[in-house]
């Protein structure tokens, strides 16, 4: 080990997404969009399930949480990306890196069991509508977001305090573009199995735990929709089920794909391609899947606007 070269790392240098220069603008042109999108969908979502007296429900109370969950993980990476995309160096700093890891890792454990929460949410709204109320009370809702952000934070600071206390050697050129903990892990020095077995663990944990309750929660939600006598009722039921159905399974599977197997010798370019997707393209679909589709949050959008239009700033 060279102290040396560990007391000199300062700064790391992000590859990005793509080695071929001509690429860079239409994909620094796509991904502003995207990051925009997410921006605007994720922020309209907070600001109208905080302001319509009509979405004060536990089902967009969580929705809130995720909004913010979006914009706080897609803001994490989508910055720095877009600004490595038109940089000549795409230089990070040490402090940076560790700042954007610990974000990174804080909202990705958050959001599963965000989704957790809104899983067993709608297996109380379908299965158990009369004591919806009661179950899902405003101090139920506030345990179910608080508990992740706790454990999330406490995960993060453990995983990247351990990463980053280790000692570096010279070469800090990371193959992704944005500080993630398995490219970090092939520029230590030191032993890397104790942290690689701290993420297998606590991301095996966090997954299937998550995954469990969501499977529980609609294979029960299943069962209670095919014993519904109305047609609507069930159409309706499974309208608002099949949203979310879609993004755990997407966002679960590349999960699944990528941290499960915490090892050195992973496929980078892979990983990339698997990483645009979690980070910045689910964040812009999130708001459109979760609400623009719903008919509350239409008429609120619309209450909006009339609003702005009587009263403009």
């Amino acid at each position: 080990m060279d102290e040396q070269n560990t007391t000199l790392l300062k700064e790391f240098i992000l590859m990005g997404i793509t080695d071929h220069p001509e690429l860079q603008a239409p994909f620094f042109g796509l991904f502003l969009i995207i990051y925009v999108t997410a921006m605007v969908g994720n922020l309209g979502m907070i600001i109208l399930t905080k302001m319509d007296d009509k979405l004060q429900t536990p089902m967009y109370f969580f929705l809130r949480h995720l909004a913010f969950i979006d914009l706080g993980y897609s803001t994490a990476v989508g910055p720095r990306m877009l600004v490595n995309m038109v940089a000549n160096q795409n230089r990070i700093p040490f402090s940076w890196c560790a700042a954007q890891l610990a974000f990174f890792i804080m909202f990705i454990t958050n959001e599963i069991f965000i989704l957790s929460a809104m899983a067993y949410d709608r297996y109380v709204a379908i299965c158990d509508l009369l004591l919806y109320t009661v179950v899902m009370s405003q101090r139920v809702c506030w345990v179910l977001v608080a508990v992740p952000y706790l454990y999330s934070a406490f995960l993060s600071l453990i995983t990247t305090i351990k990463i980053f206390i280790s000692s570096f050697c010279g070469y800090n050129v990371i193959s992704h573009f944005y500080c993630d903990s398995l490219p970090l892990l092939t520029l230590l020095c030191s032993s890397t199995r104790e942290i690689e077995l701290i993420i297998l663990i606590f991301s095996a944990f966090n997954l299937v735990s998550s995954l469990l309750i969501v499977l529980v929660s609609y294979i029960l939600i299943l069962v209670a929709i095919f014993r519904m006598n109305s047609v609507e009722g069930r159409c309706k039921a499974f309208s608002t089920c099949g949203s979310h159905l879609l993004v755990v399974v997407v966002l679960y599977g590349t999960l699944l794909f990528m941290y499960v197997h915490p090892q050195a010798r992973h496929s980078f370019d892979t990983d990339k391609m698997a990483s645009v997707f979690y980070t910045l393209v689910i964040r812009m679909l999130n708001p459109m899947i979760y609400s623009l589709r719903n008919k509350e949050v239409k008429g609120a959008l619309h209450r909006f606007c009339k609003s702005l239009c009587k009263h403009p700033i």
